[in-house]
């Protein structure tokens, strides 16, 4: 798993207009396509007469899919996956790359929302979460990268042995396989100046460079960076460093369809008889053996179908894969956690683990959008649901899964420091603010993980040769309503590696109550000011050649207020219209127990027996830019260690 295109940049901004509407009445007459999803069949969703499990895996997206089909490979072991959403593998929302945008707010969304954040003017945030088989693999904008190398040893670093880019590099290439690109498009995509061949992969998802392949601005976004020094040389999954590159998405270029962790790693393999898969199930705790110590899980209650209580046992291992929101949920109704708060719940307290949803982090995102040339093909007339657009599109997309429906819009991305920060002047500057927000000196778990993180942090923002910022375009505008007969471009921004941090816990032990989200966004002073900064750098990239040649100039902003000509300005435009990129991490973090980590190295929870976590929330730090890459190579590595605990074939 976006707040880029209408639900990327600005979840749920669509939901009534072309997106939506496209789906519920346009699609079906011309593609036959049936979208009636209440009647949609369910036939390759087996549902296990047994009721004892070797594994039984929370949560059936992207890392619980990966776990789960690794694991049964081994025909003796016996594996159940439970998933609180329905299996929509076959609804036209989720297949169509562009249709991702009518799923916010629907029925494969959790709909979740923070707690009114301080420093964005008071406002909740949007945290759109899939809630399908898939998980957010199957509602996200498809967008495929991988992080900075320094990023993943800095996991390392952290106090994880032996989860580096080094040891994980392996497991991004076995996740993948992507589509081959004649040597003709290599100028065109704007990937001919790479000095190493792509890594092409060899694993289920299937990747490609989506949409129209011949459309100029990937090769106008390289040559721009090219121009200012900031290219990124290789490929990102060889080597990514600071600049510019095209990305991939999990888009089938042969099927023009979504790849998601359903289609890639479960469908293929569904008839494996020691692989269960049970939807609509919504796991309300983890239980434990007696009162052995340390405990032992030996398996899950659930609610099967919104009303039928029921239990699963485990053999080997309980595997909690539910998600950065999900997960510490399920461990604190399950008596894991800060024995005051579960105790404040009238929740019996198995193992007293304060770490539980702390270190909770994300992307925040702040876009702008610009008016772009008639000779730039944006998405605007699709998007604004003109008869026309809309009639050919469906017609390109019939045809050969071309055309707007066959793409998200976001095609190119770039990884950067701070500019301003390089010069001696600016480095003097970036180390008073550093010093200035450094933590406080003092003892404990608390304090010694700020102090890991934001030594991490430092080095980072120091570093002229590593990124704080990642950027990505639009071919459109994600701020409705779109004007008449205008074409736009948009970039957006996240901060790369934030020092905020917040939490995410229970609010009653009712498993039908939504958790508490707090991500605290921006509440370190340091991160407001380096996304400030980048945000300015926005006006600098619009404005050189050859990107100025396919946007109006002087530049005309499609909001006024986004014009940013200072840091005051940028820092109330971010206030203003900053959001979430859906990233959430750390809740339940790899970490060493005494920087008050929920998992140890090998992702079993600390105080129990037979209990892991391999999604999003033991990610210690999250990805330099989209974190689906990431997840899926956690996972198939966790995997990896799994089965070598057990001796598995």
């Amino acid at each position: 798993m976006h707040p880029l295109g209408p639900p990327s940049f600005g979840p749920g901004a669509y939901k009534t207009t072309a997106i939506s509407n496209i789906c519920a009445h346009s699609l079906p007459p011309r593609l036959g396509i049936h979208t009636d999803v209440l009647k949609l069949p369910h036939e390759h969703i087996i549902m296990a007469s047994e009721t004892s499990y070797d594994f039984i895996v929370i949560g059936g997206g992207a890392a619980g899919l990966a776990v789960a089909a690794r694991l049964s490979e081994d025909p003796s072991q016996n594996v159940l996956v439970l998933e609180a959403g329905a299996d929509l593998t076959q609804d036209p929302r989720i297949r169509t790359p562009a249709l991702c945008w009518s799923l916010l707010g629907s029925d494969a969304d959790w709909g979740f929302q923070t707690e009114p954040q301080p420093t964005l003017n008071g406002r909740p945030i949007p945290l759109n979460q899939g809630k399908a088989l898939g998980g957010g693999t199957a509602t996200n904008i498809q967008v495929f990268i991988p992080p900075v190398p320094s990023l993943l040893d800095s996991w390392e670093s952290l106090g994880n042995s032996g989860w580096n880019w080094e040891t994980l590099r392996p497991y991004y290439a076995k996740t993948y396989t992507a589509d081959t690109v004649d040597e003709s498009l290599l100028e065109t995509l704007g990937i001919d100046g790479w000095s190493t061949k792509s890594i092409i992969g060899d694993g289920p998802v299937k990747v490609s460079y989506g949409g129209n392949l011949s459309h100029p601005i990937r090769k106008v976004w390289a040559d721009t960076f090219k121009g200012t020094g900031y290219y990124m040389p290789e490929d990102p999954f060889v080597n990514a460093s600071v600049g510019s590159f095209s990305g991939l998405a999990t888009i089938d270029a042969v099927k023009g369809e979504r790849s998601d962790a359903a289609t890639s790693y479960y469908v293929p393999i569904k008839f494996r008889r020691n692989l269960h898969v049970i939807t609509n199930a919504s796991v309300e705790k983890i239980l434990f053996e007696g009162s052995g110590k340390p405990p032992r899980a030996k398996g899950v209650q659930y609610r099967h179908e919104g009303n039928v209580l029921k239990v699963a046992t485990s053999k080997k291992e309980v595997i909690l894969a539910a998600g950065a929101i999900q997960s510490p949920k399920i461990l604190e109704l399950s008596g894991i956690g800060s024995t005051k708060l579960l105790e404040k719940h009238d929740i019996k307290p198995i193992v007293d683990l304060p770490g539980v949803g702390e270190n909770f982090h994300d992307h925040i995102m702040c876009c702008i959008n610009v008016a772009a040339l008639d000779k730039l093909e944006t998405l605007d007339p699709f998007l604004r649901q003109e008869p026309e657009a809309v009639d050919q599109a469906q017609q390109e997309y019939a045809a050969n899964r071309s055309g707007p429906l066959s793409t998200t819009g976001v095609y190119t991305f770039a990884f950067l420091p701070v500019v301003k920060y390089l010069s001696e002047q600016g480095q003097e500057v970036l180390k008073k603010l550093l010093s200035d927000n450094r933590p406080s000196p003092g003892s404990g778990p608390d304090t010694a993980r700020q102090q890991a993180y934001y030594d991490v942090a430092e080095k980072t923002l120091l570093n002229p040769n590593q990124p704080s910022g990642a950027y990505v375009s639009y071919i459109g505008n994600n701020r409705p309503p779109i004007p008449k007969d205008t074409r736009t471009f948009t970039i957006a921004v996240m901060l790369s590696q934030p020092l905020s941090r917040g939490s995410v816990h229970i609010g009653s032990n009712s498993p039908s109550d939504a958790p508490i989200i707090n991500p605290n966004y921006l509440s370190n002073p340091v991160d407001l000011e380096v996304f400030a900064h980048h945000m300015l750098h926005v006006e600098s990239i619009v404005r050189t050649p050859p990107l100025s040649n396919m946007l109006e100039q002087p530049i005309v902003h499609r909001d006024p207020a986004s014009n940013l000509t200072d840091l005051d300005t940028a820092k109330e435009w971010i206030r203003q219209t900053a959001t979430s990129m859906w990233h959430p991490g750390g809740s339940c973090a790899m970490l060493p127990k005494e920087k008050n980590g929920v998992v140890d190295t090998n992702l079993k929870v600390y105080g129990v027996e037979g209990l892991r976590v391999v999604d999003s929330s033991a990610i210690p730090l999250i990805s330099t830019g989209n974190l689906q890459a990431t997840v899926y190579a956690f996972a198939e590595k966790a995997a990896d260690i799994i089965k070598e605990t057990w001796n598995l074939k």
